[in-house]
């Protein structure tokens, strides 16, 4: 699983000119799933995002976890977060989990970081087109792949 995590002052997802989601201050997370991940990768990815310290503490320092702040988290899904690019300039999304496998695994995700952060997280809507906005706090932007543990 591959993720990209915003640190926001809001953010939200819009369907088909109807607002789905809407979150104040939290975490925006994109999560893009392949074919081989495994509930290992769900519950790492999920533990990781929960109590990575990158919100200010009193002191201004990125002290503490979204967990610790009571912030909320919008869980967008991306399959283009597995784009290979190396070759021509139309992006293949080969890597890309297909929906039979993608699905379970989103909603184990969202499942997984319910229970890490002990309240229930925002969505978007698997496969829809989706129109997110967001105001990027900081900026804090991270990138974590459950297959790459830095």
């Amino acid at each position: 699983m591959r993720t990209v995590i915003q640190r926001v002052s809001h953010a939200s997802v819009t369907i088909d000119g109807q607002m789905k989601s809407f979150i104040k201050g939290g975490l925006l997370v994109l999560v893009g799933i392949e074919a081989s991940d495994t509930i290992e990768d769900i519950e790492w990815l999920s533990a990781k995002i929960t109590n990575l310290r990158i919100f200010n503490d009193e002191q201004g320092v990125m002290n503490l976890s979204v967990k610790e702040t009571g912030g909320d988290v919008l869980i967008i899904s991306q399959f283009t977060l597995f784009a290979a690019t190396k070759k021509g300039n139309r992006p293949s999304y080969i890597r890309s989990s297909k929906p039979e496998v993608a699905v379970p695994r989103y909603e184990q995700f969202i499942l997984q970081m319910e229970f890490d952060l002990g309240k229930k997280v925002h969505t978007g809507t698997f496969g829809a087109d989706m129109k997110v906005e967001l105001l990027n706090d900081g900026p804090v932007t991270i990138i974590i792949d459950s297959k790459d543990k830095e």
